[in-house]
C-alpha cells in the first residue's frame, strides 16, 4: 500500500505481521539497542528493520544497519532518506535516494475512530471545520484518525532535516478526498522548501495509510549497487 503513495524513485517494503525469524536478522548494534526492551517493542523493532533491509535492497544500497537516533529516528545510511512505521497487524519501511527526495515520511494506522479526547489535542479549528464536511462527504472514514496520521507522516519528513519538534498545532492539514493533502507549516523551517512538500493518503485492508515527500532540488542521483 505505502509503495502507491509514493514516487517512483523510491522503494518500500511491507509486512502484515511480524515476519518470522526477523529478530534473527538484525544486525549485532541493532540487536544491542532493544537488548532490554518487551518483547512486543523487540518484535516491531526487528519487523520494520526487515523491510528496511529489503526495501534498501530494492533501492540497491548495500546492507546496513538502521539504529534507532535522537527521539528514535531512524539513523539511515549515507545517501539514503527513509521512515518506518507499524501499527496492529502492519510494517513497513520506504527509502528513496537523498539526490531523488530530500525527506519523506510514512505512517499506518487502524481504520478505526481517534479515542475519545485525542481529536481536540491533534486539530486546529480550521481542520476541525474541515473534517465535519468531510464526514458529511463520506461517513465512513474515520477523517480524524487520517488527518492525526498525516501529521505524524508530516513530522518524520521534518524531523530529520530540522531536528526540532513539530507539535500539531505547528502544522494544518487540507485534506483532499481524492487522496491528497495540503500541508501549511505554523512554525519557522528555513532548512525545508514548505511549499514542495506533497502529502497522499489511502485506505485498504482495515489500514489508513499516508506519506509526505519532500523533492530534492537539482537533477535525481541514482545510487551505485553494491
Amino acid at each position: 500500500m505505502i509503495e502507491q503513495l509514493l514516487p517512483p524513485r523510491a522503494a518500500a517494503v511491507e509486512s502484515y505481521g511480524d515476519p518470522p525469524r526477523a529478530e534473527e536478522e538484525l544486525a549485532p548494534e541493532e540487536a544491542a539497542a532493544i537488548r532490554h526492551a518487551v518483547e512486543q517493542r523487540r518484535r516491531e523493532y526487528a519487523a520494520v528493520r526487515w523491510c528496511a533491509r529489503r526495501a534498501l535492497r530494492r533501492l540497491g544500497a548495500g546492507p546496513a544497519p538502521v539504529l534507532p537516533g535522537e527521539r528514535g529516528a531512524p539513523r539511515w545510511p549515507p545517501g539514503v532518506v527513509g521512515s518506518m512505521t507499524h501499527c496492529p497487524g502492519y510494517r513497513a519501511a520506504a527509502v528513496a535516494p537523498a539526490g531523488a527526495l530530500r525527506s519523506l515520511g510514512i505512517d499506518a494506522e487502524p481504520l478505526l475512530p481517534l479515542p475519545e479526547g485525542v481529536l481536540a489535542a491533534v486539530a486546529l479549528p480550521a481542520e476541525l471545520r474541515r473534517l465535519a464536511e468531510l464526514r458529511r462527504l463520506a461517513p465512513e472514514l474515520p477523517w480524524d484518525r487520517l488527518l492525526f496520521s498525516m501529521k505524524e507522516s508530516l513530522y518524520k519528513a521534518w524531523f530529520p532535516l530540522t531536528g526540532r519538534f513539530l507539535d500539531f498545532d505547528q502544522a494544518e492539514i487540507a485534506i483532499d478526498p481524492a487522496g491528497g493533502f495540503r500541508v501549511r507549516l505554523l512554525a519557522p523551517a528555513p532548512e525545508l522548501d514548505a511549499a514542495a512538500l506533497r502529502g497522499r493518503w489511502l485506505t485498504g485492508r482495515g489500514l489508513l495509510v499516508t506519506a509526505v515527500t519532500l523533492p530534492a532540488p537539482g537533477p535525481p542521483v541514482t545510487l551505485s549497487r553494491a
